[in-house]
């Protein structure tokens, strides 16, 4: 305890220390590129197969990173996604993180055996809040014991919009001494997502060598940019397909709108 207690103090310190933290400003960058770093998901709770299989057609005409679905459609996009290059994510402790840890690390077990390139679990907000950082960083570490066994890549969602900065280092400190590969904003279902801002801030704090992936509210082709920019090298958004489209027409000099009918029945709600 004393130890993460000392991490997350240090931490903490280096941030005051280093205000303001500046936030690039956003460079051009190619739809094709910029849709390898993205995401592509759909966790609504009403979501039918139909819109699943469109998910993963999407993913594989675009060449998104990845599909991020609820774990009961992990085995139809693995299914369906094999040997296409966009590998399969699913949740754990989604949307509220508050599951026991040994739920969650059973959770992840099952999902690893349902063949899932990665997965993206929900921290325990409260109990960071309560400085309960031992707690905390068992509960992720289980995950990451279960993630490593089937190489499985672990992103850790940490919910920024429930957090102050000081609650924002403490929590990528934890992520990151647990050993997980990835820290992320937000669900997008308990309030805030993405700032340029925050990914600066989480993007200081674990260093150029661990991901950092910003989701919720991440909509256009600007926000994407904004997000990459500031440190971001993975894209959580259910906007992926409006994101690829307008960076296409810009790339193209087209300053028009290129979105589908499709795109819109995805919805922007991460």
């Amino acid at each position: 305890m004393v130890k993460l207690e000392k991490l997350v103090a240090d931490a903490i310190a280096r941030v005051h220390a280093a205000q303001p933290i500046v936030v690039p400003a956003p460079k051009p960058l190619s739809a094709a590129h910029v849709a390898r770093q993205i995401d592509h998901t759909l966790l609504k709770p009403e979501v039918v197969s139909e819109q699943v299989l469109e998910l993963c057609e999407q993913g594989r005409r675009y060449q998104f990173a990845s599909v991020c679905v609820q774990p009961v459609w992990a085995p139809l996009c693995v299914e369906v996604l094999a040997d296409s290059g966009v590998k399969v994510g699913a949740v754990a402790g989604f949307p509220s993180g508050v599951t026991l840890p040994a739920v969650k690390a059973w959770e992840a077990a099952q999902l690893v055996q349902l063949g899932v390139a990665e997965i993206d679990m929900v921290m325990n907000v409260g109990k960071l809040k309560d400085g309960d950082y031992r707690l905390v960083y068992e509960d992720i570490a289980g995950v990451v014991d279960e993630c490593r066994e089937g190489g499985v890549l672990l992103k850790v969602i940490i919910e920024t919009g429930l957090l102050t900065d000081d609650e924002k280092v403490a929590a990528c400190v934890l992520v990151k001494e647990a050993g997980a590969d990835f820290v992320k904003t937000a669900t997008g279902f308990n309030g805030g997502g993405a700032t340029a801002q925050d990914v600066a801030l989480m993007r200081f704090v674990v260093g150029p060598q661990m991901g950092v992936k910003a989701a919720g509210g991440v909509r256009s082709g600007a926000d994407a940019l904004a997000m990459l920019a500031a440190g971001a090298n993975r894209i959580g958004t259910s906007g992926g397909l409006r994101i690829v489209q307008e960076l296409a027409a810009a790339d193209a000099g087209d300053e028009g709108s290129l979105l589908s009918p499709a795109g819109e029945a995805l919805g922007d709600a991460y």
